[in-house]
């Protein structure tokens, strides 16, 4: 096992967690640059006796830079460091941006550092609650070549699984990552409230074992595993939600729409719901988006 020192750029939920696990699995944690009272917070609880220091001093001092900024400040942060002296020649500056590979750390490459790109598939709470969740988790690598063996070394210290990303394809592989966990937060939040609405006095306890067995479903067979009123081509249901949804939680509509047209046009296409059925829905859902469409597409005006 390679060991090395490592400082930490950006003592976030991400950051915290990880250079504690690479702490606990040998490697050095020399320093971390973090100012606002919740990343402070965050090195104090993960991270005991690592001292606190600027960006720059952070860089100068490891042979392994962890880069855990937002997708938006990576590349300005990586400049300001090249362009300072900061990196140095033989050193790792990794990066743990979904969205971004290799191309946003070019200034340390220029200075000939090795660059690597690290994403845990995973969301964090920036606790001690996490470090057990990184086991099995995965993580998407990219790297150069000469490179892989310690990008795929740091994610079994990690205790992760290793998954190799084309360097011109993480902007996809993160949209799918976001699409089916942060949108999945957004379902499920609105499903809560149309169940609060609806007087269930546990709406968690009553989703959690669908959910679960939904996602499994869906994990293990794909479109097979959709069931409900869309795959049974049940019209009266649906009506019958959308009518209580518009006086109880119109809030939620608009996914639902989309949502229901999206789950329709993937059972059309494996034959799950004739067309001619499927045509009578995609007309009652269309229907049922018109006038709030109407209302965005020709606002009010005002009085005069």
């Amino acid at each position: 096992m390679t060991t090395f020192t490592v400082g930490v750029v950006g003592a976030g939920r991400v950051g915290a967690v990880l250079a504690a696990a690479l702490r606990t699995a040998g490697h050095e944690v020399v320093s971390v640059a973090g100012e606002s009272d919740a990343s402070r917070a965050r090195i104090e609880a993960l991270l005991p006796g690592v001292p606190t220091r600027k960006p720059t001093d952070v860089a100068r001092d490891c042979e392994l830079l962890l880069l855990t900024v937002p997708d938006d400040m990576l590349a300005n942060v990586v400049t300001v460091l090249a362009a300072s002296g900061a990196l140095h020649e033989g050193q790792y500056v990794v990066h743990t941006s979904g969205r971004h590979g290799l191309a946003v750390l070019e200034p340390a490459r220029a200075v000939g550092a090795h660059p690597l790109a690290i994403h845990p598939a995973m969301t964090f709470t920036g606790t001690a609650l996490d470090l057990e969740r990184l086991k099995g988790t995965t993580f998407g690598l990219s790297a150069d070549e000469a490179q892989r063996a310690v990008a795929r070394g740091l994610v079994e210290d990690l205790g992760g699984r290793p998954a190799w990303v084309p360097d011109e394809m993480r902007t996809l592989y993160h949209a799918g990552l976001a699409h089916g966990a942060n949108h999945l937060v957004t379902l499920v939040t609105e499903a809560l409230e149309i169940l609060s609405a609806s007087g269930v006095d546990d709406p968690s306890a009553t989703l959690r074992p669908l959910l679960t067995a939904a996602l499994d479903n869906a994990l293990e067979h794909g479109d097979a595993a959709l069931t409900g009123p869309i795959v049974r081509g049940d019209l009266g249901t649906i009506e019958a939600h959308l009518e209580d949804l518009r006086a109880n939680a119109p809030q939620t509509i608009p996914s639902y729409l989309a949502l229901a047209r999206a789950s329709l046009d993937r059972a059309v296409t494996d034959g799950r719901v004739v067309p001619i059925r499927a045509a009578r829905i995609a007309a009652l859902l269309d229907a049922a988006a018109a006038p709030r469409e109407a209302d965005q597409t020709h606002p009010i005006s005002e009085t005069r």
